[in-house]
């Protein structure tokens, strides 16, 4: 099911409706699938990025494209470097050298709250909610850089349609969730901004196998309506099941990219999540 929601052509339709005001509006649908790949640039593009934290280098010469439309995983065991990079994405932590791009244009000189109103969205490792807010409350915070409160209203109606569950929870303060429902909770919460990319940091984490079906199925659901996804997850097999392209990171470089149904059945997956030496750079 998971797999079927990206990858059969599922039409797209959009997130949100014709009430968006002209400052805030949602972006073009693309199509979801492969055939989102030909735009003329990348929607996201890191270029040999190389980070550090005081001496200890993180990135060696990171590249990696988000087009738009797609689902992109970056995958990678414990201390690989890949929640640096979300880190680097959001303006978090600045690289020493490269560049970081977002719809054509640098965004290394931009501070977090700027780079969000450029249309990235983010829910980040552990959820990071108000626990002491209500859920209602946590989702109107996604827009708090949106003055165009009819939309917003429309917006939060929308998301909780899309979240069923969230819904039910809305008056309830969101630190009594499970961390399936939190999870929910961010993802809506990060759609309240109306983004084109939302970059996700292990989604999956410390959900029970349940919630981690339904948080996958929803990601995907939410791509085919329109909202570019770049992931970070450890677990590769899942991840793979919904991307359309991934990269692979180890102790800071990328040791195989390509094709997510490449990817999948590829046994240098393993060699890569192992420091074996048998992994390459590009899945043909």
């Amino acid at each position: 099911m998971i797999a079927t929601v990206a990858r059969t052509g599922l039409p797209p339709s959009p997130l949100w409706g014709d009430g968006r005001d002209e400052d805030h509006a949602a972006p073009a649908v693309p199509p979801a699938g492969p055939a989102a790949r030909t735009t003329a640039h990348p929607l996201l593009q890191l270029r040999k990025v190389n980070s550090f934290y005081g001496p200890v280098q993180a990135h060696f010469d990171l590249d990696i494209e988000v087009r738009k439309g797609q689902i992109v995983s970056l995958l990678g065991g414990n201390a690989s470097g890949k929640s640096t990079t979300m880190k680097i994405v959001l303006g978090l932590l600045k690289p020493r050298s490269g560049e970081v791009l977002f719809d054509g244009v640098s965004t290394l000189g931009l501070s977090t709250p700027q780079i969000i109103r450029q249309g990235i969205g983010s829910v980040p490792e552990a959820r990071r909610l108000f626990p002491a807010m209500t859920v209602r409350e946590n989702l109107l915070m996604g827009a708090y850089a949106r003055n165009d409160r009819r939309a917003v209203a429309e917006d939060l109606e929308r998301m909780l349609e899309l979240f069923p569950r969230v819904a039910e929870r809305i008056d309830f303060q969101a630190g009594t969730l499970s961390g399936g429902e939190q999870q929910m909770v961010a993802m809506a919460r990060a759609l309240m901004g109306r983004p084109q990319l939302i970059c996700m940091d292990e989604p999956t984490m410390g959900l029970s196998p349940l919630y981690v079906d339904k948080v996958l199925e929803l990601i995907a659901r939410i791509n085919a309506q329109g909202v570019s996804v770049f992931m970070v997850e450890q677990n590769a097999s899942l991840a793979l099941q919904i991307a359309h392209h991934g990269y692979v990171l180890q102790t800071g470089r990328i040791v195989l990219s390509g094709p997510a149904a490449a990817l999948l059945d590829d046994p240098r997956i393993r060699d890569a999540y192992l420091g074996g030496d048998g992994a390459a750079r590009t899945v043909s």
